[in-house]
Parts: structure tokens; sequence; C-alpha cells
């Protein structure tokens, strides 16, 4: 530690009061952020299921043909 920290810590106590108004302050901007982030969450959120979905099908289609059965029918 510094000397100037020191100094700070032995002349000053930290109440409750002041470790209240520093959390509700910290509480604040991570609401502020949280809220501003919310669009572009959601917007994100819906282009990759969109994009699993698109994968998802493409993918069952070749499996699927893949796998079709091909009938031949003959008449004698």
């Amino acid at each position: 530690m510094t000397p100037k920290a020191d100094k700070a810590e032995v002349g000053s106590k930290i109440t409750r009061a002041d470790l209240e108004a520093k959390l509700t302050e910290i509480d604040a901007e991570l609401s502020d952020t949280g809220e501003a982030i919310k669009p572009t969450a959601t917007a994100i959120g819906i282009g990759a299921l969109v994009l699993i979905l698109i994968v998802a099908f493409i993918l069952g289609r070749r499996k699927g043909q893949q796998r079709s059965t091909v009938v031949e029918v003959r008449r004698l």
C-alpha cells in the first residue's frame, strides 16, 4: 500500500450509509446498462433461433432424401 492509502484508512471510517450509497450507485448503473442492452440481446436471440431452425430444416431434409425408399411398380 502507498503511504497515502494508509493515512486515508486510519483517518476515516466507512459507515453503513457510505456502503449503501455506493451499492445504490452501482445498482443504478447496472440497471441502466441492462435496459440499454435488452433490445440488442432480444434481436440476437431471435436471429440465433431462426438460424438454428434453418440449419435443422436443411439437415433434416438431406437426411430424408438419403433414406427415402424408391418403390418400383411393374405390371406383368
